[in-house]
């Protein structure tokens, strides 16, 4: 039982770290005057990814073992799809539950021109490193060239982003910094500070996660990639997606979807990247279902976007379906 506790633990503390990072990154943000593109859909989706990013790195290189690359692969492709399956689910459902009070009623009407580009972004980009799994090894160069490929995308990404803001109106005002709680203007040290401590504590965290999920699947004979593809992805990107509920009961559209299909731009080109650059990038048939759901469950979304210029809280509830299709084929699979 103690290696279920370090690993809720390490857990708490990757959350934990990831708010006091979101918040510092914000308030870095404000203090620089960026854009609300650079800070919404560039830093603040890096933030709320961190995690899962951080997992996987640290599982890839501090583990030369094949459980450890399992790992890593399982974190790298199970954070994808809880974004584009749960994470669409969760935010359906905040549609559904604050119809009344939205003008929108049951259709999401954010910035439709940022959404199709996210997630169009995401199909293609992701599509491609998956198909770079398929590469026999005698074809690893080809793979190297891929992974170039997405980092150089993402950096396009970044600067479309960075040049073409978001339509965001009505912001909130700032939250308070954890660490300056009562100055209405935090010193930019202790702003810093706050962000350096919370890329500690996330590197910390992961690093406890990863050798605690190995255990944990040893004693009770789970393959590590079942549990961390499963585990991983909802108990850090799913509580973040609590933003995107308020944001959607304050009618706030383009911010709540925004937060999710920029944190999928982000998993969908630069991690991979770094997957293939660390590993032989050999996909297993589990890993293969769960990129496949995450595209097919993103083609949907992007389909209605483009036909009907908005998205339902229908379409969104149907993404959750996708994760239910995953679960009973991983869960056949073992039983079987």
């Amino acid at each position: 039982m103690s290696e279920v506790a370090f690993l809720l633990l390490s857990l708490g503390i990757i959350l934990v770290a990831a708010e006091l990072f979101v918040n510092g990154v914000e308030w870095l943000g404000k203090i620089f005057d960026l854009s609300e593109g650079a800070v919404g859909s560039v830093l603040a989706a890096v933030g709320t990814a961190l995690p899962e990013t951080i997992i996987p790195i640290i599982a890839l290189i501090f583990s030369r073992e094949t459980s450890g690359h399992e790992i890593g692969i399982g974190a790298i492709l199970g954070a994808p799809l809880m974004l584009s399956t749960l994470a669409m689910f969760v935010t359906g459902m905040a549609v559904i539950v604050f119809r009344k009070r939205r003008k929108s009623g049951k259709n999401v009407v954010g910035d439709y021109s940022t959404m199709t580009r996210d997630l169009g972004f995401f199909i293609i980009v992701f599509g491609t490193a998956v198909l770079a799994g398929l590469l026999p090894p005698q074809l690893r160069t080809y793979q190297l060239v891929i992974a170039m490929i997405l980092v150089f995308a993402y950096i396009w990404y970044v600067h479309q982003m960075l040049t073409q803001e978001r339509d965001i109106s009505d912001e909130e005002d700032m939250p308070a910094c954890y660490f300056a709680r009562h100055h209405d203007d935090p010193p930019v040290y202790r702003v810093i500070f706050q962000v350096v401590l919370a890329l500690v504590m996330i590197v910390a965290g992961a690093n406890l996660f990863v050798d605690s999920i190995a255990k944990v699947a040893a004693i009770y004979a789970v393959p590590a990639f079942v549990l961390s593809i499963i585990i991983t992805p909802i108990a850090t990107e799913l509580p973040e997606k609590f933003n995107s509920v308020i944001w959607i009961s304050r009618g706030k559209d383009t911010l709540a979807l925004g937060n999710i299909t920029g944190a999928m731009v982000f998993q969908s080109s630069l991690i991979p990247a770094i997957g293939i650059f660390l590993t032989d990038w050999q996909l297993t048939r589990s890993a293969m279902l769960s990129a496949g759901l995450a595209i097919a469950a993103s083609a949907l979304l992007f389909i209605e976007l483009r036909s009907r210029k908005h998205i339902s809280a229908k379409m969104l509830l149907i993404s959750g379906l996708f994760y239910l299709l995953f679960l009973a084929e991983v869960f056949y699979g073992i039983i079987s």
